[in-house]
């Protein structure tokens, strides 16, 4: 196994263990790959929680540029309830991660097909 099937099996183990959700493996190895070279960089490969400037990056990068949705309270929203379902406590909450929740949260798993 490569070092990217090392962190899809990481971020797979964190969906059920700390997020109690059963990992979609095809999408989530999809939502991986499209993070590209972030997830080895130990810095980018997670989402700090606690910085406004941070969160404003995902909603804008993530949720408008590569979900296509339309900006609105609602994308902060559920980036917040990710955050809680992910543990906020949570030291490392991996970007891939992060992501693969909104993408269900939002329906939007067409994108990766």
């Amino acid at each position: 196994m490569g070092k990217r099937d090392d962190l899809i099996a990481q971020y797979a183990d964190d969906l059920r263990s700390k997020c109690g959700m059963t990992p979609d493996m095809d999408l989530l190895t999809k939502v991986t790959i499209g993070c590209g070279p972030a997830i080895y960089n130990a810095d980018a490969s997670t989402v700090a929680a606690t910085q406004s400037d941070e969160l404003e990056t995902v909603k804008n990068n993530f949720l408008i540029k590569k979900l296509g949705l339309s900006d609105g309270p609602q994308l902060m929203d559920a980036i917040n309830a990710v955050l809680d379902t992910y543990g906020r406590s949570e030291r490392n909450k991996y970007r891939a991660v992060v992501y693969y929740m909104l993408t269900k949260h939002f329906g939007k798993e067409s994108v990766y097909s």
